[in-house]
């Protein structure tokens, strides 16, 4: 379910405290975040954010392209290992 267009996208305070504190000092460095629900707005362009995916921080830089994406459409959070090389087992 979306988030009604009356309210203003969901941008977790913490993070939207530390992008404007960042904007006012003219300064770049990674934010690191667990909020994955977040809406990418347009003072986050040129930014790093940290982005956490169950079990670490990957940086994502922001670019205008990804205003009004999540935060957490960028980092996948499972990662394929390989298929097995003989597996027996399922070949009955």
């Amino acid at each position: 379910m979306t988030h009604s267009l009356k309210k203003n996208p969901f941008v977790a305070t913490h993070l939207l405290g530390k992008i404007e504190k960042l904007n006012m000092k003219e300064e770049k460095e990674i934010i690191i975040t667990w909020s994955r629900t977040s809406t990418i707005i347009p003072a986050m362009i040129g930014h790093t954010i940290a982005i956490h995916n169950g079990k670490e921080h990957l940086p994502i830089y922001i670019t205008d392209q990804m205003v009004g994406h999540k935060l957490g459409e960028f980092v996948p959070t499972l990662t394929f290992a390989k298929h097995a090389r003989k597996d027996n087992k399922s070949r009955h």
